[in-house]
C-alpha cells in the first residue's frame, strides 16, 4: 500500500504501548440481564448534588431511591450527607408496610454515606443485600442514573417559572410517579407499585396563579377572602395544594376543593398586563406606611423608592380553567408569558426564602423544624433547646471525656416537636436531646427494656371510681423524666449538635445519667420513679404494676403512673395536694390541676359526673380522610354486611385503609359502640378493596354526626357487672363466632371489646360460654383491689343453667374443661349469675351490626351518649 514498506501478516498480539495509550471500556450492554419480579426485591439509591441554590432548610442534596420492578421513585431531600442513613431506615420502614415484604437488595455506589459502618450494620442486621457498583462505573446503577437525569431535566424547567428547586425536584417525581413509562410496559409506576391506577385529575401547571381561600380565623368583615399565590407542588400524604405567597415570601398548605378562583380571576387580580411583554413597572410603596401592600397599585401616588432589580424569570400560567375544578389540565391551551415583575410588582422574583423568614415559614406550614440550624432561625425553638441542655446539665447527666479504646460513642440528634392542647392550639415549643439508641447492642450498652405503664382501661376504672366517690382527679407532669433515671452500663455519647465544647471538639460525653432514646432509658426512669413511690409509702399493685396505693379508708390516694404522667385521685383532696409537694421535692415537676386531657381524651370533672370525649381527635380524623365536610349518617355499618376477603373488586391504598383503621382504634377509648365495627374491617388490612373501603367511609360518615358524643360516668349501682354475648358463625370466610364483652363499673362502662376465638365453637352454647368465660377471667384481675363482688348476666338459658350446675352433661362434654372455670368463680362467690334475654342483652352491639333503631337504643344504654 505504501512504497519501501514490506508486506507483513497482521499479528494478532497485546502491544502493552498501544494498551496504556489508546485502551478504551468495551460497550455496555444496552438493557439489563436482571429485572426484579417481586416489588423491593431491587432497589437502586443515589445521592445527587450538591445542588445550588439551596432550599430554605438548607437541603443541597437528594436521595433518589427506585424500586426495579415498578420503577416506583422516592425522593428525599438532604442537607448533609450523613442524613441518608436515618432516612434510607425510615423509608425502608414505610415501603415495606407499603409492600408487605421485605427490602431484599440495594444497590448504591461506594460513596462514603453508603460504606459507613453504622450503614452496612443495619443492612445486615435487616437481612439486605448490598450490590455496589465498580468504581467510576454509573452505568452499572443506570436505573437511577438516568433518573437522576430526568428528574433534573424537568426541574430545571420547572425553575424557569418558580425557581423553588426543593419543591420542583419533588413535584417532578411526583409527575413521573404517575407518567406512563416504557419500562412498565407502557403502565405508570404508581399503578405497578399500588396496583391502582392514579389519579391525575388534580395535576396543575407547576407555578401558576391562583387565589388560595384565606382562613377564617381573625378575618375582619371587609377583609378579602383569597389571596393571589403560585402554585408550587403538592404536599405528600394529603390532598392538598403547596402555594408561595411573594408578599410573606412563606409556602402555604390549601385542600384541594372548589372554592378557589380561576387562574384568569387571578391574574385579573394581580393587575393584568397586556398579552406581549412589557417592562416592568417601577415599584411603589402603599399610602399608609403602617399598613402592608395588598396589591401592585397604590392608592395615591407617591414618590417610588429605587426601582428593584429586573428578573429574568418567567412566568408561564393558562388564560383558562378553574383552578380547582377536577378536571385534566389540558398541555394544549395557549399559554402566555408574563415577567413576574408585572406580577408581584413591590416584591422581588420569589425564589429562596431568606433565612431571615424561617421561623414565619414553620408558623405558615405548621410543621416541626427539619434540622437545628432551622431551629435555631426562631427565637421559640432557641430557647427550648437551652432549656432542655439546662435540664441536662442540672441533673449532672454526663460528664466529657477522651473516648476509651474499645468503645464507641453514640450520636445524639435533636428532635423538634409542638405540644397541642385539646382544641389544637400551640401551648409549647419542646425540644428534645435523643440518643440515637438504635446502634446499641444487647448485653453491651443495655440489657432489659422494658417498663410498665397504666394502661387506659385503667385509668377508665380509676375515673369510674371517682365519679362513684364525687373525687377529683389530678394530673401533673414530670419534666425530662428519663434524664433522672440512673444509667448502670458504660455508655458514651457524641456531643450535641450545635452544643460542642469550644476547644474539646475531640472529645465524648460518659453518661452518669439516661438520655432519651436510649432502649434502657424507660426502663431506668421507671424504676427511679417505684423506689421513690416505695420511700413516699406506697405500694405496688400486684397485677397492675403501673397504679401505686397509699393509706386506707379515707386516706387512700391512688396514683397512676404512664412514663412522665402520674395521675392522681382520693377521697382527701389535703392528700392530693400532700403527694404534689412530695413529688416535687424529688423531680421538677409541672401541676397541671385537675385532670383536663390526657393522651388525645378531653376530660370534665363536674359535680354531676366525669365526662369523657374525643371530640378534636374525631373532627382531626375525618380531616385525615378528607372527609371533614362529608354527610352525616345514624349507624356506623349497614345491617348483615356482605364483606368477604375474597372479593373480586379493584383494591384500594391499603396504607391509607390501615391508617384509618389504626386511628379507629384509638376512638375506642371513648366510643365503645364502634368496636365490632372497627374490628371487623380490619380484618381486611392485608387486601382492603372498594367495598372495604365502602365500609370504612360509612363508619365515617357516623363519626361525622356524632363527633360530640362520649362517655359520662356518674354516681351509679356499687358493683362490678359484665355482660357478655356471642353470635354463631357470623363470619362468612371462616365461620367463626364473635364474642362481645363490657365491663360496667358502678353503672359505668370501663371495658368493652369483641374478637373471635381462636378455634371454631360447636354450638352456640359453647360460644356464649367461651365468652363469659373470657370476661370471668377479666373480673377475677379486676377484683384484686379492691376485693369485692361481680355480677355477669349471661343471654342463653342453658349457658346460665351450666353455669349454676352440671346439668346436659351428655350434650355438654364438647365443652372444653378450661370454660368450666366459672363455675368454680361462682362456687367460691366471686360471682353472681343471671339469665338476660336477647332484647336485653347490652353486649349484643358487640357482636354484630344493628338497625338504626335497635343500635341507638343500646349505644345509650352502654353510656354513650352526646355531651354537651
Amino acid at each position: 500500500m505504501v512504497q519501501g514498506l514490506l508486506q507483513i501478516d497482521h499479528v494478532d498480539q497485546v502491544c502493552d504501548s498501544c494498551l496504556a495509550g489508546k485502551q478504551r471500556r468495551l460497550a455496555f450492554p444496552t438493557e439489563a440481564k436482571y429485572r426484579a419480579v417481586h416489588k423491593l426485591e431491587l432497589v437502586h439509591g443515589d445521592l445527587c448534588g450538591p445542588v445550588t441554590p439551596t432550599t430554605p432548610s438548607s437541603n443541597k442534596l437528594f436521595f433518589l431511591l427506585v424500586d426495579d420492578l415498578s420503577r416506583y421513585m422516592w425522593l428525599i431531600l438532604l442537607s448533609t450527607k450523613d442524613q441518608a442513613f436515618t432516612m434510607f431506615t425510615a423509608f425502608q420502614v414505610r415501603a415495606e408496610a407499603e409492600a408487605g415484604r421485605k427490602l431484599g437488595t440495594l444497590r448504591t455506589d461506594r460513596g462514603g454515606e453508603f460504606t459507613a459502618r453504622t450503614f452496612i450494620e443495619h443492612c445486615a442486621q435487616e437481612g439486605v443485600q448490598r450490590h455496589y457498583t465498580a468504581p467510576y462505573t454509573p452505568q452499572q446503577n443506570g436505573v437511577v442514573e438516568r433518573r437522576n437525569q430526568t428528574v433534573m431535566g424537568m426541574a430545571r424547567s420547572m425553575m424557569k417559572a418558580m425557581s423553588m428547586p426543593g419543591e420542583a425536584v419533588t413535584t417532578a417525581v411526583f409527575i413521573l410517579n404517575r407518567s406512563p413509562t416504557q419500562s412498565v410496559d407502557g403502565k405508570t409506576p404508581y399503578e405497578v407499585w399500588h396496583g391502582v391506577k392514579p389519579p391525575v385529575h388534580f395535576l396543575r401547571t407547576f407555578g401558576c396563579v391562583a387565589h388560595v381561600k384565606a382562613g377564617s380565623k381573625h378575618l375582619t368583615k371587609l377583609e378579602d377572602r383569597s389571596t393571589p399565590m403560585v402554585f408550587v407542588g403538592y404536599e405528600v400524604g394529603t390532598k392538598a395544594w403547596m402555594f408561595y405567597n411573594p408578599v410573606t415570601r412563606c409556602v402555604h398548605v390549601s385542600l384541594r376543593d372548589n372554592r378557589g378562583d380561576t387562574p384568569s380571576r387571578a391574574r385579573a387580580a394581580l393587575d393584568t398586563p397586556p398579552a406581549t411583554p412589557v417592562p416592568p413597572s417601577p415599584a411603589s410603596t402603599p399610602s399608609n406606611p403602617m399598613m402592608p401592600t395588598c396589591g401592585p397599585e397604590p392608592r395615591t401616588p407617591v414618590t417610588p423608592p429605587a426601582p428593584v432589580a429586573s428578573s429574568r424569570a418567567r412566568f408561564v400560567t393558562p388564560p383558562t380553567g378553574e383552578l380547582n375544578h377536577d378536571q385534566d389540565h389540558e398541555d394544549d391551551v395557549p399559554l402566555r408569558f408574563r415577567a413576574m415583575e408585572d406580577l408581584f410588582g413591590l416584591g422581588p422574583a420569589p425564589r429562596l426564602v431568606n433565612s431571615a423568614f424561617t421561623q414565619e415559614l414553620l408558623v405558615a406550614i405548621g410543621d416541626d423544624p427539619a434540622s437545628v440550624e432551622e431551629a435555631k432561625a426562631s427565637k421559640e425553638w432557641r430557647m427550648a433547646m437551652l432549656e432542655e441542655m439546662g435540664s441536662i446539665e442540672e441533673n449532672k447527666t454526663w460528664s466529657l471525656v477522651d473516648l476509651l479504646r474499645g468503645h464507641r460513642a453514640i450520636g445524639l440528634k435533636w428532635v423538634f416537636k409542638l405540644k397541642r392542647d385539646e382544641h389544637g392550639e400551640i401551648v409549647k415549643h419542646k425540644a428534645r436531646l435523643v440518643a440515637k439508641g438504635y446502634v446499641q447492642r444487647q448485653g453491651i450498652d443495655f440489657e432489659e427494656v422494658f417498663a410498665p405503664v397504666t394502661r387506659m382501661e385503667l385509668v377508665r376504672v380509676a375515673l369510674a371510681v371517682a365519679a362513684h366517690c364525687s373525687w377529683s382527679m389530678h394530673h401533673i407532669d414530670v419534666k425530662s423524666a428519663f434524664l433522672n433515671g440512673e444509667l448502670t452500663e458504660e455508655v458514651y455519647v457524641a456531643q450535641p449538635p450545635g452544643f460542642t465544647a469550644a476547644g474539646h471538639e475531640g472529645k465524648v460525653l460518659r453518661l452518669h445519667k439516661v438520655l432519651y432514646g436510649l432502649r434502657q432509658a424507660p426502663r431506668a426512669w421507671n424504676a427511679k420513679l417505684d423506689a421513690s413511690l416505695h420511700e413516699l409509702g406506697f405500694t405496688k399493685n400486684k397485677c397492675e404494676h403501673g397504679l401505686y396505693m397509699r393509706g386506707a379508708a379515707a386516706s387512700r390516694l391512688l396514683v397512676g403512673v404512664y412514663v412522665d404522667d402520674l395521675l392522681m385521685t382520693g377521697e382527701q383532696p389535703m392528700e392530693i395536694e400532700a403527694f404534689k409537694v412530695e413529688t416535687k421535692k424529688l423531680f421538677k415537676m409541672s401541676d397541671l390541676g385537675p385532670l383536663s386531657y390526657y393522651l388525645g381524651i378531653e376530660v370534665k370533672q363536674g359535680r354531676r359526673g366525669i365526662e369523657l370525649r374525643q371530640s378534636a381527635y374525631a373532627i382531626k380524623l375525618l380531616d385525615k380522610a378528607s372527609m371533614g365536610k362529608c354527610n352525616a349518617c345514624t349507624t356506623p355499618m349497614e345491617v348483615r354486611p356482605k364483606l368477604s376477603k375474597n372479593g373480586t373488586s379493584p383494591m384500594v391504598d391499603a396504607t391509607l385503609y390501615r391508617s384509618l383503621i389504626g386511628s379507629l382504634r384509638y376512638l375506642l377509648h371513648t366510643r365503645p359502640e364502634l368496636s365490632f365495627v372497627v374490628g371487623y374491617l380490619s380484618w381486611f388490612m392485608a387486601e382492603p378493596r372498594m367495598e372495604h373501603m365502602a365500609a370504612m367511609k360509612q363508619v365515617l360518615w357516623y363519626i361525622k354526626g356524632t363527633a360530640d358524643y362520649g362517655l359520662f360516668y356518674t354516681n351509679g349501682r356499687d358493683k362490678l357487672e359484665l355482660v357478655g354475648y356471642s353470635d354463631m358463625a357470623g363470619d362468612v370466610d371462616d365461620l367463626k363466632s364473635t364474642t362481645g364483652v363490657i365491663f360496667f363499673l358502678g353503672g359505668n362502662p370501663v371495658t368493652a371489646w369483641w374478637r373471635y376465638p381462636p378455634v371454631r365453637r360447636s354450638s352456640s352454647q359453647e360460644q356464649r360460654r367461651h365468652a363469659r368465660r373470657s370476661g370471668s377471667g377479666g373480673c377475677s384481675r379486676t377484683l384484686q383491689a379492691p376485693r369485692s363482688r361481680a355480677h355477669v348476666e349471661d343471654g342463653q338459658p342453658i349457658c346460665h343453667a351450666l353455669s349454676k350446675n352440671p346439668v346436659l352433661h351428655d350434650r355438654s362434654k364438647h365443652i372444653d374443661t378450661k370454660f368450666h372455670f366459672i363455675c368454680e368463680c361462682a362456687e367460691k362467690g366471686d360471682i353472681d349469675i343471671e339469665f338476660a334475654g336477647t332484647q336485653e342483652q347490652l353486649a349484643d352491639i358487640l357482636t354484630k351490626s344493628l338497625g338504626k333503631k335497635a343500635f341507638q337504643e343500646l349505644r345509650g344504654r352502654i353510656g354513650v351518649i352526646k355531651l354537651d
